[in-house]
């Protein structure tokens, strides 16, 4: 017998949905991608330019489509929304974004059968938690990106901080994709070495104020990337492929995505990012590390802060 294929569908073939697309052929991890976008002929021609460049990369099918393909998808992956302005908060977004997404997860709701449905739009907190609502699908197949970026931002400026391998870091960014994020130092290690207790070379033993500054620019990093090129999409493409990997080929692995918290760390009906185990059905289980007394206090303040947005969208 054949194996099933592959199937991810991307809708808004904008920036992010084009990256991601692009990336997903490069490393093959699907037998069939298909980009959906209300402007067609843009979804069409980012398909025909990914195609042309398959020869140096693998047969993969790449097309435009609609959302009837979202039926037998193994992973959807929602794009689409009004880009993040210089100035403007991820918080600015929700009230134009909410009636995109909920137009989106009313369209997939028509045709879904099964797969897991991963949301990138922002504030993808807020839009991850009202996906799940509108669709009424179980919490662990509606995942958000999350603070997936952060966490990749946040091992980057250690691995500049101590000169090493950023393979070597890590540690994770937990809460909010936004403001009140919460890096975990205590869990962060090198080689099995608190981050705290490291001291080599050059290299001096981190104090609060280098904790600080480095918090401080993972939180702004996007916006020097959004004032510098209007955009950013290379690294949350790299980090969406990482999950539709794990989910397409059950890896199991352990990434920072937002979803529907369940009484986790004493949590619910909000969702945020924690360490969570990726696999085929989405998320397996939730990774509960030891917190800190700081840690968990502004990890609780990071879900009041996310409930409060909500409740005053109106959404």
């Amino acid at each position: 017998m054949f194996a099933k294929k592959k199937k991810v569908v991307i809708i808004g073939a904008g920036f992010v949905g084009a990256s991601t697309a692009f990336v997903l052929a490069m490393n093959q991890v699907a037998d069939e991608i298909v980009l959906v976008d209300k402007n067609s002929a843009k979804a069409y021609g980012e398909a025909l330019d990914i195609n042309h460049g398959l020869s140096f990369m693998g047969q993969v099918s790449v097309s435009a489509g609609d959302y009837s393909d979202c039926a037998d998808a193994d992973v959807i992956v929602i794009c689409a929304g009004a880009n993040r302005k210089a100035n403007e908060t991820r918080m600015d977004l929700l009230r134009k974004n909410a009636i995109i997404v909920r137009d989106i997860s009313e369209n997939i709701s028509r045709h879904y059968s099964q797969g897991v449905i991963i949301v990138v739009t922002n504030p993808v907190d807020i839009l991850t938690y009202s996906v799940q609502k509108w669709t009424g699908l179980p919490a662990e197949k509606v995942i958000g990106t999350g603070t997936i970026l952060d966490t990749l931002r946040y091992r980057y400026l250690l691995s500049k901080r101590f000169a090493v391998d950023i393979k070597n870091i890590h540690g994770y960014v937990i809460g909010e994709h936004g403001e009140t994020q919460v890096p975990v130092w205590s869990s962060t290690h090198i080689a099995g070495s608190r981050i705290d207790e490291m001291c080599f070379g050059s290299c001096e033993k981190m104090n609060e104020s280098d904790k600080k500054a480095i918090a401080d620019e993972i939180k702004s990093s996007g916006m020097e990337v959004i004032k510098s090129k209007q955009a950013t999409h290379f690294a949350i493409s790299v980090g969406i492929n990482s999950l539709v990997e794990s989910i397409i080929k059950n890896r199991n692995t352990v990434r920072t995505v937002s979803s529907v918290l369940c009484g986790n760390y004493g949590l619910s009906d909000v969702a945020l990012s924690l360490p969570a185990i990726i696999g085929c059905n989405g998320i397996n289980g939730i990774v509960e590390m030891k917190l800190s007394k700081w840690e968990k206090t502004a990890l609780f303040d990071s879900a009041t802060h996310i409930k409060n947005c909500y409740q005053e969208s109106g959404i």
